[in-house]
């Protein structure tokens, strides 16, 4: 899909919430955006689209591991534009991000399916202590040097209100 995929601005938040309220069943995704910006938790945050037509979204926030590791979610496409390919245009782009500004690693709790063409894997990640380890928690190695094995991830403290 040729569009454009830009840094997130401020004009964009209530597209933005539009859009996450759209893909997803409830405003929790949406409400989750918004406090991790609040928080100042949101570390990389792309967009494809225009304010008034806003096609896609990515959020890379800050997870606390053992290496520097950024949570990957949401990731919303537009119903208009889904299976273009720009779902996997913002992953790529957004972990590119990640890489040129030293982030060690990406975890996402997501479809192994889809996310295991872009390098996440399930295996990765089994040996990190988290409330969502289990077949859906994957990892993305984003540097050459040797991460440590074992120890506790979070992914920011907002997503504590998606359990509750």
């Amino acid at each position: 899909m040729a569009m454009e995929i830009r840094d997130f601005d401020a004009n964009d938040a209530g597209a933005i919430r539009t859009l996450l309220r759209a893909a997803f069943p409830g405003p929790q995704e949406a409400d989750l955006v918004e406090a991790i910006r609040r928080d100042g938790d949101a570390v990389i945050e792309l967009v494809a689209g225009k304010v008034d037509a806003m096609a896609g979204a990515l959020l890379l926030s800050r997870m606390r591991a053992p290496f520097r590791a950024l949570g990957l979610g949401p990731l919303a496409v537009a119903e208009g534009a889904r299976g273009r390919g720009l779902g996997a245009a913002l992953v790529r782009s957004g972990a590119g991000r990640a890489r040129a500004q030293g982030w060690e690693a990406l975890f996402v709790l997501g479809e192994p399916d889809y996310y295991r063409r872009f390098g996440f894997d399930v295996a990765a990640a089994a040996c990190y202590e988290s409330p969502y380890a289990g077949p859906y928690l994957m990892m993305l190695t984003l540097t050459e040097r040797a991460l440590p094995k074992s120890g506790p991830i979070a992914y920011a403290p907002a997503f504590a209100a998606l359990e509750s």
